[in-house]
């Protein structure tokens, strides 16, 4: 049966504050603002402290960070682990899907919130109930996991499973957050199962503060860990005590349901399913293999990659999901000043105690299998000479690490292509049998191809790079008017481009030309003597800042990707959905073409037009059209 989005949604399909996006976290501010004044008010009339009432926006961001770490724990394990469940890409609609994981952290806050101002007592619940802890652990065993059971029996009754269930199982590939991710009725109604426990011992007068925190944590915790998309239960649990596998699911158990659908219908606890005889057959011998692993397949291409600003830790895929897979945008100042000490904390982290290079993500494309793999490291840090030699030790290490497992491809992303693009890797290993490709030649190629039909006449600014140098170069091959401001820099190009086509290069102090290639440091006084209407197209891999409404801003060099590329779920940095930099795209395509020849790096460059055809030949087509 294949898995779909419910085609016939039923009554209260959609969250209350769908609409609201972000700004639903809005609706606690009344809860706490109350909690607050109701704290300072009992204080000061000497009065006994509502403590759980004070305790429920603490427990509320606990299970935040509890979620968060599992979604980073998550992604970082599935590229890293031999030990997948399911094998199959993750992608942007599943992301988007579960985006509003959050939605049931908030549910429970505010009915926490409400059920202190209706229930008489809760507000005073001590912080621990031995009575109470033992009525919640015995209530959940018996009617939770058993009503569960039989409910979610009926959610895969055709009628329920279209308008509600087959919104969860719309994701066969299951990371944490899967687990959360239902229509308001259907997690409603969870809620009210997993409300017995609570109210029993509200009712009782034995609820206490640390055990509502333990219950709601184990929910989280057993519902992340089940909904993994790699094996964590240890088997030596099992063999130390045989009766937990009727106790305790596994991801490899659950994986099963999402997989087969009529089978492991249980909670957490498997014991219903032996009981009423839809145990899946074939659980231990999935469990088993799952925990032995298979081995890695050894990627084509490796593309390093590169921290820019301190907020693109965030961007990264086992950072924030969501906000990974939307082209990269800094966040406020205020959101920025309020993470700023945990983004430094995270940055030391990384920079101090990574020595070498992450495994950020892997994809597939025809039979060519790639990797992405992270410099920890900060941009900013290239121009300190202490950490320059550093990073270039880490791309050493890197290129090395590629040689060994047989990698025909290491592509150079960003400014990894510093010190000569490359070739000082090739200088002091000139026997190596991996290619290293630095993309210039495509990236040239999409420049050429994003200037407007008819254009004779182009003004460069900004620094010149060895991609300035080519680009320049091509331009004048292909007889276009090339001016150039800086007439120290006209004269050190007219050495490097030949005699016949040094006429093309001419120099110009005018800011009337329409169509502006544009490199790093171009300043926000020279775009405003732009003419309206001019083009900036940039040659650099950092886009240019907009500061113009009435011109046209190009993404920087970049080119969408074949409808066959897999387990894309993140944007490249501040590139759109599935587009990816024409650097990068380069090395795939040298993998493609089996191009062994050579390097691909410094002044080693592929004919313009050979890899601009190669490219599109590939799937891989023009993105010019769109601008930022």
């Amino acid at each position: 049966m294949k898995p779909r989005m419910a085609s016939n949604p039923g009554p209260l399909t959609q969250w209350p504050w769908q609409r609201l996006g972000n700004f639903k976290y809005a609706l606690l501010v009344p809860f706490i603002g109350q909690s607050v004044y109701k704290f300072f008010r009992m204080r000061n009339n000497g009065e006994e402290i509502a403590m759980f009432n004070l305790a429920i926006f603490p427990i509320f961001l606990l299970r935040l960070i509890h979620s968060q770490l599992w979604i980073s724990l998550s992604r970082f394990k599935t590229v890293q682990s031999k030990h997948l469940i399911v094998d199959k890409s993750l992608d942007f609609s599943q992301v988007d899907r579960e985006s509003n994981w959050d939605d049931q952290i908030l549910l429970t806050a505010i009915i926490l919130y409400t059920a202190n101002m209706v229930l008489p007592g809760v507000s005073f619940a001590p912080w621990w109930n031995t009575k109470g802890f033992l009525i919640i652990i015995f209530l959940h065993m018996g009617p939770v996991e058993f009503l569960y059971y039989w409910f979610h029996r009926a959610l895969h009754h055709h009628f329920l499973y279209s308008r509600y269930h087959s919104h969860h199982h719309s994701s066969i590939v299951t990371q944490p957050i899967t687990s959360v991710i239902h229509p308001f009725g259907e997690e409603m109604v969870y809620f009210m199962l997993f409300a017995i426990p609570l109210m029993s011992t509200a009712f009782t007068g034995t609820v206490n503060i640390i055990g509502v925190i333990l219950y709601l944590l184990y929910i989280d915790f057993m519902n992340y860990m089940g909904h993994c998309n790699f094996e964590v239960v240890p088997q030596h649990l099992f063999h130390l005590f045989p009766p937990l596998k009727y106790l305790m699911y596994t991801p490899s158990f659950h994986s099963l349901h999402h997989t087969q659908f009529r089978t492991n219908y249980s909670l957490f606890m498997p014991f219903y399913d032996y009981i009423y005889g839809t145990m899946d057959k074939s659980s231990d011998d999935l469990y088993e293999r799952c925990l032995r692993g298979k081995e890695g397949v050894v990627p084509d291409v490796i593309y390093l990659s590169h921290l820019t600003s301190y907020q693109s830790i965030y961007h990264l895929s086992f950072g924030f999901a969501s906000f990974a897979s939307t082209p990269f945008v800094p966040f406020s100042k205020l959101c920025s000043l309020l993470l700023w000490p945990f983004t430094y904390v995270l940055s030391i982290i990384i920079t101090n105690f990574s020595g070498s290079t992450l495994t950020l993500e892997r994809n597939k494309l025809e039979k060519l299998h790639m990797e992405t793999w992270l410099i920890p490291r900060y941009n900013f840090q290239y121009m300190s000479s202490v950490e320059k030699n550093k990073i270039n030790d880490m791309i050493d290490g890197a290129i090395t690490k590629a040689e060994s497992m047989g990698v025909k491809v290491i592509s150079l992303g960003l400014l990894n292509q510093l010190n000569g693009n490359g070739e000082q890797y090739i200088r002091k290993n000139p026997k190596l049998k991996v290619r290293i490709v630095d993309g210039i030649s495509l990236a040239v190629a999409v420049v050429l191809n994003t200037v407007p039909k008819g254009t004779k006449r182009v003004i460069f600014r900004g620094k010149f790079t060895q991609m300035a140098h080519q680009l320049i170069l091509a331009l004048c091959q292909r007889d276009f008017k090339v001016l150039i401001a800086d007439e120290n820099e006209l004269e050190n190009l007219m050495q490097k481009i030949p005699k016949e086509l040094r006429n093309n290069l001419t120099i110009s102090h005018s800011y009337s030309t329409e169509v502006w290639l544009v490199g790093d440091g171009v300043k926000d006084e020279e775009q405003a003597k732009a003419q309206k209407g001019t083009h900036f197209i940039p040659f650099s891999q950092f886009p240019l800042k907009k500061k113009r409404k009435d011109c046209i801003y190009h993404t920087t060099p970049a080119m969408l990707i074949p409808k066959t590329f897999e387990n894309v779920h993140t944007c490249e940095n501040w590139l759109p959905r599935r587009v990816m930099s024409a650097w990068r795209v380069a090395g795939i395509v040298h993998a493609l073409e089996g191009w062994d020849d050579a390097h691909e790096c410094g002044n080693n460059t592929t004919e313009v037009d050979k890899v601009w055809c190669a490219a599109l030949a590939h799937g891989f087509l023009p993105f010019q059209n769109q601008i930022i």
